[in-house]
């Protein structure tokens, strides 16, 4: 069945299957709300206050029509792979495939110092041909990462105009030693990739793996990264990935803040985002059912007086909900308090937030 038609069958259904009165059905899907560090701020001087956008995705019931997925797995078949590396990650490349259905698609590009694709994108309906194809993967010499993950890319991007979930896994348990190796070379490719609505996963393997270079690639791509110190372990971190992948709610996300005049945006924390005056623009290629995904912006405010109340910003967050395929749009503002009380400085701070801050530096 061709995708258009799939596409539309499941835009038939997607309502249904989530349970949606028509009212509900009005609503935007993705919840945007707004928070500070500091709710209350000491009067009487300028000082800088992070601002948590967050975006709140409900949970997706499981018998809900899905959207298709696009995935290409990239696979390091390095030497260092030998042993029960390689046998662990064939095992858990198979338990994927064998999640996907009829309508989704599936490649496989394997490396070591050579990089070759050993099945373009097909459906996962092929399962039989595949898995021996997976089966057949052995060990050999060094690691083409940067190759690899480019090549598997270009196997997404052959349907990347078509409405799927479009996912780059990259399993490696090295180092990039062939081709373009620095963590900034695949940071660049991940912001490439999630322009064209294309996320890469890094599931590192072991301890000597380049872990600044897969999570940059990962976060640039605005996909997941997993370190698995027991490669016995992978077959429960494709499990999750998946779990991902297979309940998208929404995508093409892009999250705009506006602050009013006199308030100016420093820098976003932890991720790739856009500054022009006063407007701040961060995109996101995906949000999954369950999750709460959130942006981090530091921003500058004027001295003010005890007592009064000054709004910081606006934020609008728009995207395709991936159960209609309609355009939503969800939106939220935020203000502080200033006070000379210095207890009241200290009762005004979110731990949440200064925590969030801490963790994404």
């Amino acid at each position: 069945m061709q995708p258009t038609r799939l596409f539309r069958i499941f835009l038939v259904f997607a309502l249904l299957g989530l349970g949606l009165s028509a009212n509900a059905a009005d609503r935007p899907l993705i919840g945007c709300d707004l928070a500070l560090d500091q709710k209350i701020l000491p009067a009487g001087s300028p000082q800088s206050v992070v601002i948590k956008v967050s975006l709140d995705v409900p949970v997706i019931p499981r018998e809900t029509v899905r959207p298709p997925v696009n995935l290409a797995l990239v696979f390091d078949r390095s030497g260092s792979m030998s042993g029960s590396k390689i046998e662990k990650a064939r095992q858990a490349a198979i338990e994927a495939l064998r999640r996907l259905g009829s309508g989704d698609l599936f490649s496989l590009v394997v490396y070591d110092h050579q990089v070759q694709t050993l099945v373009s994108a097909q459906s996962a309906a092929n399962t039989e041909w595949i898995e021996t194809q997976i089966r057949g993967i052995q060990p050999g010499g060094n690691t083409a990462l940067f190759g690899a993950v480019g090549q598997g890319a270009a196997e997404v991007r052959r349907h990347v105009d078509q409405p799927y979930v479009h996912r780059v896994i990259l399993l490696s348990d090295g180092l990039a030693n062939v081709g373009p190796s620095a963590p900034e070379d695949l940071a660049r490719l991940g912001a490439a990739l999630l322009k064209e609505g294309i996320s890469v996963t890094t599931i590192g393997i072991g301890t000597d793996f380049n872990e600044d270079l897969m999570t940059r690639l990962a976060a640039r791509s605005d996909g997941n990264h997993y370190f698995v110190e027991d490669s016995r372990d992978l077959s429960r971190i494709f499990a999750a990935e998946l779990g991902d992948v297979l309940s998208v709610a929404a995508r093409r996300v892009v999250v705009e803040v506006e602050c009013p005049a006199g308030i100016r945006p420093l820098r976003v924390i932890g991720r790739e985002g856009r500054i022009r005056g006063n407007r701040v623009e961060i995109q996101m290629n995906q949000l999954y059912g369950g999750q709460e995904k959130f942006a981090l912006i530091e921003v500058e405010v004027p001295a003010s007086r005890s007592g009064q109340i000054m709004e910081l910003a606006t934020a609008s967050c728009s995207y395709e909900n991936a159960l209609t395929a309609r355009v939503e749009k969800s939106s939220a503002r935020i203000q502080a308090r200033f006070s000379v009380s210095q207890a009241e400085v200290r009762e005004g701070a979110d731990k949440a937030v200064q925590e969030a801050v801490v963790e994404n530096e």
